[in-house]
């Protein structure tokens, strides 16, 4: 284009929010501007009730949209659909994530003739009864999209909707910037929490949510030998988890670390000997936490989920992949990894090799831009 390319970003929430799909976004917000010279403004809704505030944070101009609050975890906010509206009239291109069925009505009630990029993250799967008044409007949005952005092709082939629309959907995966990893200091995080000292460390990280498989992890762990779990994470299963430990005479085995600031949670991955990304459920759409891991040279263990899950760390490669919402397969592998150093290295540094050569975010980034101005 003769001039900068003007990218409306669109999704629920920001950091800082907590989230996958949240980190994503401000990556994408702050790179476009600084990599490719876009143009980026970036339209979200805020946390809990609120009126709508605007700023510049890290150097995106950031809107979030006044919102009465969240219900089947999506906010309502009618400020957001305005917002929409008169933003778009200053983008040659709107990138939306969902799923986020308050930005699909918005598109469709805005009149909005420009190109429309939709990165689908993951199909709805737990809100069946959201699924009844949403569908129509997800379908219109992807039969509206100019492109549809999915993160790897088990995105595509696990879903329950994409397949119809294969001709539009490119693959660009998620990444991180390996040197925001690799220059932070090292110390014996993990391992000075050790019981045992001789144990082989095992991390897991995320919110303690059903379809984080972290039930399945534990009960895993009363067959495991010679191993000690850090959980790093809060969520609605915690009290659960912890009683599930103590009941099964597992406490010293596994250690709930709860939320970790940035620098520590990066020494922890730099610290520990195995990975898992139990998830039981596609709402487990890629897992970054496994490129976090990876980038340490730390081999992982993960479900075959039909979404993104295994194409991230592959299966005798990376890592061990298992059946999901089997514990005693989970814990043949945990075993397995435990009792082979020289497995571990040589899976540990395949994996730091493929974050280097697929997941390097500066590549992602160029790739999403040449999507995004396409036609322009």
């Amino acid at each position: 284009m003769s001039r900068r390319l003007r990218v409306l970003e669109v999704n629920k929430a920001y950091y800082p929010h907590i989230g996958g799909i949240e980190t994503l976004v401000k990556q994408y917000s702050q790179e476009l501007g600084t990599v490719c010279n876009a143009d980026v403004k970036t339209l979200v809704c805020r946390d809990g009730r609120g009126k709508t505030t605007r700023e510049k944070l890290d150097g995106v101009k950031l809107t979030r949209a006044g919102s009465l609050g969240t219900y089947f975890s999506c906010p309502l906010s009618f400020s957001f659909i305005r917002l929409f509206r008169k933003m778009t009239e200053e983008a040659d291109v709107v990138h939306i994530h969902v799923p986020f069925p308050l930005a699909d009505a918005a598109l469709l009630l805005s009149g909005f003739k420009g190109r429309v990029v939709v990165s689908w993250h993951s199909d709805v799967v737990k809100q069946k009864k959201l699924m009844t008044f949403y569908k129509p409007f997800m379908m219109k949005l992807l039969k509206r999209a100019d492109c549809i952005i999915t993160a790897t092709k088990g995105h595509i082939d696990g879903s329950d909707y994409l397949p119809g629309f294969r001709r539009k959907c490119r693959i660009v995966p998620y990444g991180i910037t390996p040197e925001d990893y690799l220059l932070v200091e090292r110390s014996p995080f993990l391992t000075g929490r050790l019981n045992d000292k001789k144990n082989i460390k095992v991390f897991f990280t995320g919110r303690l949510v059903y379809y984080k498989g972290v039930d399945i992890l534990l009960k895993a762990f009363t067959m495991t030998e010679n191993c000690e779990l850090f959980i790093a994470g809060t969520g609605e299963m915690e009290q659960e988890l912890k009683v599930f430990a103590k009941r099964n005479n597992i406490g010293k085995k596994v250690h709930f670390l709860g939320f970790l600031p940035d620098n520590e949670l990066k020494q922890a991955y730099a610290d520990c000997d195995i990975f898992v990304l139990p998830s039981v459920a596609k709402s487990e759409a890629f897992g970054i936490v496994q490129l976090e891991a990876m980038v340490y040279g730390k081999p992982v263990i993960n479900t075959k989920l039909p979404s993104g899950v295994p194409y991230v760390s592959v299966h005798g490669k990376t890592g061990l992949t298992v059946p999901p919402s089997d514990a005693k397969a989970l814990a043949e592998a945990i075993n397995t990894l435990a009792a082979d150093e020289k497995m571990r290295e040589s899976f540990g540094k395949a994996a730091a090799e493929r974050v280097m050569t697929e997941f390097s975010e500066k590549n992602v980034i160029r790739k999403l831009y040449g999507i995004l101005s396409e036609n322009l």
